[in-house]
């Protein structure tokens, strides 16, 4: 049980590291395809004989590499090439398995996990691949930020905006491996997703859903560790649904937010407002904290919307813009 706290919490920092990422691309689904070819990388180890951890490692960044080639040269579009990735990859693993003599009994241990059956060996390989992602999903945030939010203007300004993009997919493919035997292949893209969609709920701020996201993702896995032993349900699933349980919870709480946020701040938060003002003598009403309109800080004044105009209180007389 320790093992498998350790490994729920190494998990649940690194999944939703580089899922912040990936969400931020648009390419959620890309866990998935990188799992159905982790897959087959699982099933060269138990027909080989060498660590399927370390196969699933190698096979799987080398899809997700081949993925992002695809999508960036390849006339293939993404969602053609991740349906390849999807269809190739769970053929072959499921080939292989049976090649290799072995039941469908030890493809659901990679397919759906089982963190209480791991090794000395295997947490320890967990341990460091998680170190390695989580250091440079944190260490490179501002480059891989940049490539997220605008790959063509991070390319003008001389980023290698190529290398970035396939550094992401290589992180997403050992983030998947890491995850196999904590919530399953299946369900490696759900931990990286679920846990950013529902901090996304709450905050406005790369950096501010980046860090929540990490806390429920570690929060998910250990209370799905925690419920799966005293319940006696299988731990992969279990951490998926309490992670989407969360998202549940979250989704009104962040309606509420946005609708606080566009009843204080009616106009576009992100266009460029003049400093010209109308000087304003009189005015019929004087604003005020409990006046009833809304506040709209303005530099280094607020500002009070009233018929359609901002008004600002300027000493004896009223800005109007």
């Amino acid at each position: 049980m320790r093992q498998a706290l350790v490994a729920a919490v190494c998990t649940g920092l690194a999944a939703p590291a580089i899922g912040t990422y990936l969400v931020q691309r648009r390419l959620a689904l890309l866990g998935d395809g990188i799992g159905h070819v982790a897959l087959t990388g699982v099933a060269v180890g138990l027909l080989t004989g060498w660590a399927p951890l370390t196969t699933a490692v190698v096979l799987a960044a080398a899809g997700a590499v081949a993925i992002e080639l695809l999508r960036a040269y390849g006339k293939t579009s993404g969602d053609v090439a991740l349906a390849l990735l999807f269809y190739g990859g769970i053929a072959g693993g499921v080939l292989l398995t049976a090649e290799a003599g072995e039941s469908a009994a030890t493809l659901n241990t990679y397919l759906f996990g089982s963190i209480t059956t791991l090794s000395s060996a295997e947490l320890r390989d967990i341990v460091i691949l998680s170190g390695l992602v989580l250091i440079v999903a944190v260490g490179l945030s501002p480059q891989l930020f940049a490539i997220c939010q605008d790959e063509e203007q991070s390319r003008v300004s001389g980023l290698p905006a190529r290398v970035y993009g396939v550094l992401i997919a290589v992180l997403a493919a050992v983030t998947v491996t890491v995850s196999m035997r904590t919530v399953g292949l299946l369900l490696a893209s759900a931990l990286m997703v679920v846990p950013v969609a529902t901090a996304q709920q709450v905050s406005r701020s790369f950096r501010l859903t980046f860090v929540l996201a990490m806390l429920l993702g570690v929060v998910a896995s250990v209370a799905g560790v925690s419920v799966s032993f005293e319940a006696g349900t299988p731990s992969g699933p279990t951490i998926v649904l309490l992670a989407l349980a969360g998202f549940v919870l979250a989704a009104p709480v962040g309606a509420v937010l946005a609708w606080r946020r566009t009843r204080l701040a009616p106009f576009d938060p992100d266009a460029r407002l003049t400093a010209d003002h109308d000087r304003a003598e009189q005015h019929p009403h004087e604003h005020g904290p409990g006046c009833g309109h809304p506040a709209v800080r303005h530099g280094d004044h607020v500002d009070y919307v009233h018929d359609g105009h901002r008004h600002a209180s300027h000493g004896q007389h009223y800005d109007e813009h």
